[in-house]
């Protein structure tokens, strides 16, 4: 009997590890796939080791950042996720959009259009700029698993016209989609990125003059009177095990006219006041409002801390990003949008809300905005 039972678990265990090693065999392999990018090398990592805000083989945040709120887990935070999930995660609606005409738009025109989520256009002072795209309908290496909600989906690559700057503010999966950026190679002129995140796009097949890698703290004279100032934002990168191997960025673009702060994702923290008091008052502050959670409060802002962090920055007028897209968060998919509204009510600082493909008029402070989450069930 001894004998039955040793060889049962001897079987078990040889097929146990037959299958761990045909599941490691596996992802190496599929992470040789061109989506997973490029590890920095060369001339380019011997420039990122030249920053003082890379230590010990990976970039840091400018004060001590937690992955997790203490006394939580991955293993915790996982299991929740997959088996705790609230119910109106995903909008059981189409989330309504707007298809404008982006190709034949007036040279004289100042707008943003916004795609839901992080990905925005705007065209200002005569250039047009593209940041974190994502049109592939997915926001993850692996297909069918963090799909877009109905109804974002409006716009491809052809609807864009050529982009003069493509912004980038870290290389996640749903700031930066290798589908949609192999599409773009032909359209687009510039790339402003932080260092490391260059070798993505050499790899993709960029030219390498066309791509701007920076640190923290630099100017960029994209032309006469545009500059696009690097500044800090708290968060991680990383589109393979490694994990900030490259830069995290947040921009204040200078315009001929406006000031513009592209925020990416960051969680709170003093970076703010410091960018609002050395360039503010800025004109519109892009900040992150979704995908948040008390237990990574370190690296995504918490709808309080965005109207903290736009005053802060000393913005005139705020637009929350990163929502009603993708599922990455366990909060219901409209409660970013409805938190920042209600609290906002105290501050009553404009917000910029605007459906997928409105236009948003850059120059135009009293423009309002319908709460169109509000009956979409």
């Amino acid at each position: 009997m001894k004998r039955k039972i040793f060889k049962l678990l001897k079987r078990t265990l040889l097929a146990i590890l037959g299958l761990l090693v045909l599941l490691t065999v596996t992802t190496f392999f599929y992470m040789k796939k061109a989506k997973f990018g490029k590890q920095p090398s060369g001339e380019r990592l011997a420039l990122m080791k030249k920053s003082p805000n890379y230590k010990d083989g990976k970039f840091v945040n400018i004060n001590h950042t937690p992955e997790l709120t203490e006394g939580y887990s991955m293993l915790g935070v996982t299991y929740e996720f997959i088996f705790k999930k609230n119910e109106r995660r995903y909008p059981v609606d189409s989330i309504p959009s707007i298809k404008t005409d982006l190709l034949n738009l007036p040279a004289e025109l100042d707008i943003l259009v916004w795609f839901g989520h992080s990905s925005y256009f705007m065209q200002i002072d005569g250039k047009r700029i593209l940041v974190d795209p994502v049109f592939s309908g997915n926001a993850s290496p692996i297909p069918q698993t963090v799909k877009s909600f109905k109804g974002t989906d409006r716009y491809t690559v052809d609807d864009l016209p050529d982009i003069d700057y493509l912004f980038i503010s870290h290389d996640h999966y749903d700031h930066v989609d290798h589908e949609t950026i192999m599409k773009l190679k032909s359209k687009t002129k510039k790339i402003i990125c932080g260092l490391g995140v260059g070798a993505h796009f050499e790899h993709w097949g960029y030219n390498i003059d066309s791509i701007i890698e920076k640190d923290w703290n630099e100017t960029i004279k994209l032309d006469s009177n545009f500059t696009a100032y690097t500044t800090t934002a708290r968060h991680f990168s990383g589109r393979g095990f490694n994990r900030c191997n490259t830069l995290w960025l947040s921009y204040v673009l200078q315009t001929p006219t406006m000031k513009i702060f592209i925020g990416g994702d960051s969680g709170y923290d003093t970076h703010f006041a410091e960018i609002g008091n050395k360039y503010g008052p800025i004109d519109l502050a892009i900040l992150e409002n979704g995908q948040y959670d008390q237990k990574w409060k370190y690296i995504h802002l918490l709808p309080d801390e965005v109207l903290k962090a736009a005053k802060d920055l000393k913005a005139k007028r705020l637009f929350p990003v990163h929502s009603s897209k993708f599922v990455l968060a366990n909060h219901a998919w409209d409660e970013p949008l409805i938190k920042i509204s209600e609290l906002n009510q105290a501050i009553k600082l404009p917000l910029v809300t605007p459906v997928i493909g409105e236009f948003v008029y850059l120059k135009n402070n009293e423009q309002q905005f319908k709460q169109w989450w509000t009956g979409v069930k």
